[in-house]
């Protein structure tokens, strides 16, 4: 895990999506954050010590885009140990767990003598600790000079085309695409992952919008965002979903308390 100390924070964008507004400060205590999202490795672990069933092993099934007919649809049989499908292949250990739900998260944390993080503490530790007005974790921009992308996003034009510039069509080793300047890999791309709060509008937002329960903050971008359609990668985007939903671009990392 990586510690930060805490400390005043800017949290949001003026120049983002409209749920990223306004711009606000607010303080953040000491903690604790997972370097990277849960691997597969680490999840299997957890379910062979506990014997823990997925919510998507109870439904039966969970989702996948069809790139056909470029839908969502819920598919018999996929889970985390089968991320496309029981035709496809197993998922890799080094790969971030994907097919869990918030509860899934929630439970996982809780076996780890963890919890998920705050969407603060996210976007906290997405801008390295500090009030950086780079727009990526790991900078200003989403590829080198020579091409090479720091991160695993879409490439091309979604959904009809995906170059897979980046090496990836789905979802790629934890770690593949660097660190960044204090120790965190996949802070942006590879997979969306779940905070623990419930999703609302920040204060001074007009916007409509009714408060469920059962809608949670996720963050973090996946291999699906593309910049044209929802740029999810950046340090101040945020999306929410309902918290028994799985897909096949959806994980978590963890996070801690630490002394004050």
């Amino acid at each position: 895990m990586v510690y930060f100390s805490g400390g005043k924070i800017t949290i949001g964008s003026e120049d983002g999506l409209p749920n990223e507004a306004p711009v606000f400060q607010t303080r953040v205590s000491p903690f604790f954050i997972d370097k990277h999202p849960v691997t597969v490795e680490q999840f299997r672990e957890f379910v062979k010590s506990t014997g823990y069933k997925t919510d998507a092993e109870k439904f039966g099934n969970s989702a996948l885009f069809n790139f056909q007919i470029h839908k969502y649809e819920l598919i018999d049989s996929v889970n985390w140990r089968y991320p496309l499908g029981k035709n496809a292949s197993p998922a890799s250990d080094n790969h971030p767990v994907t097919h869990v739900s918030w509860n899934d998260a929630r439970a996982y944390a809780s076996w780890a003598g963890k919890r998920l993080p705050t969407e603060v503490e996210w976007e906290y530790a997405a801008r390295g600790g500090k009030n950086s007005p780079e727009r990526y974790s790991w900078g200003p921009e989403l590829a080198d000079r020579d091409g090479k992308f720091f991160a695993n996003v879409w490439q091309g034009t979604f959904p009809y085309r995906n170059t897979e510039s980046d090496g990836y069509r789905f979802t790629s080793p934890v770690g593949e695409f660097g660190i960044t300047s204090c120790g965190l890999s996949d802070m942006g791309g590879n997979v969306w992952e779940w905070c623990s709060d419930t999703y609302r509008l920040y204060e001074g937002n007009e916007q409509y919008f009714k408060v469920k329960d059962n809608l949670k903050t996720i963050r973090g971008g996946s291999f699906m965002c593309d910049s044209l359609v929802c740029h999810g990668y950046r340090v101040s985007a945020r999306q929410y979903t309902s918290g028994e939903t799985s897909n096949f671009h959806l994980g978590f990392r963890c996070a801690m308390d630490a002394p004050k």
